[in-house]
Formats: structure tokens, C-alpha cells, sequence
């Protein structure tokens, strides 16, 4: 999972600093990201053809600590149960937004068919 820790490092350092811890050691970072984690969820979007144009088709959100599989393996996780395409992760603490990381695995489009989530 290094690479959502990736992800986190920027917002986990500035709501440190923030709260007035302005040189955080990696045990401060470390338990902060944990803490983020449990109070994370994340958006999965495709991007699909609309009119001309394109637009993000919402197709799952869910709190992180149902996630264990796509973060340990995103691009399999994501093939296996909506194929090929342009994927679009984003990640939320609670309301304020952390960071979004895309992915394109090759394979047929099943998501076409899964039903859109609104927010």
C-alpha cells in the first residue's frame, strides 16, 4: 500500500503542521495516516463517452476499511469486476477531499452495464 501512503503524505503533512506540529516525526506521520485511513473512503469513477465529450460514471463509494483488495492490488481489483478503461480513484477523509490516482487496465467494458452511484 505504499502507493496510497503516496497519495496521503502531502494532506497527512499538512494537517499536521496545521494542528501546530510543525517538524512531525515518521512515528507522528505514521500514526496520522493510520488515523486518516480509518476515517477515509474512496469514489470509483469511469470516464466514459457522453455528448460529444466525456464524463466521469460513478460507480462505487465505500469506506477504505472495505477496500483491503484494490489497495493491496488497484489494477487487478479493478479488471475483474468492471474490465478495461479509464478508472479514476478519489480519496475523501470525511468531507475534505485527500487525493485521486488513475488507472487504465486493458480488457472488455463490464462497467458499461453496472448501475451509476449518485452522490
Amino acid at each position: 500500500m505504499d502507493w496510497v501512503w503516496e497519495l496521503y503524505k502531502k494532506y497527512i503533512t499538512k494537517a499536521l503542521i496545521a494542528g501546530g506540529n510543525s517538524h512531525p516525526t515518521e512515528a507522528e506521520l505514521e500514526a496520522a495516516f493510520v488515523k486518516a485511513l480509518a476515517a477515509s473512503s474512496i469514489t470509483i469513477l469511469v470516464q466514459e463517452p457522453w455528448m460529444n465529450s466525456v464524463r466521469f460514471k460513478g460507480l462505487a463509494r465505500a469506506p477504505l476499511s472495505e477496500m483491503t483488495e484494490l489497495l493491496e492490488n488497484p489494477m487487478e481489483w479493478l479488471r475483474q469486476r468492471y474490465g478495461g478503461g479509464k478508472f479514476k480513484l478519489n480519496f475523501h477523509e470525511g468531507w475534505h477531499f485527500v487525493a485521486t490516482k488513475n488507472f487504465k487496465p486493458e480488457g472488455p467494458h463490464l462497467w458499461k452495464d453496472a448501475p451509476e452511484i449518485s452522490f
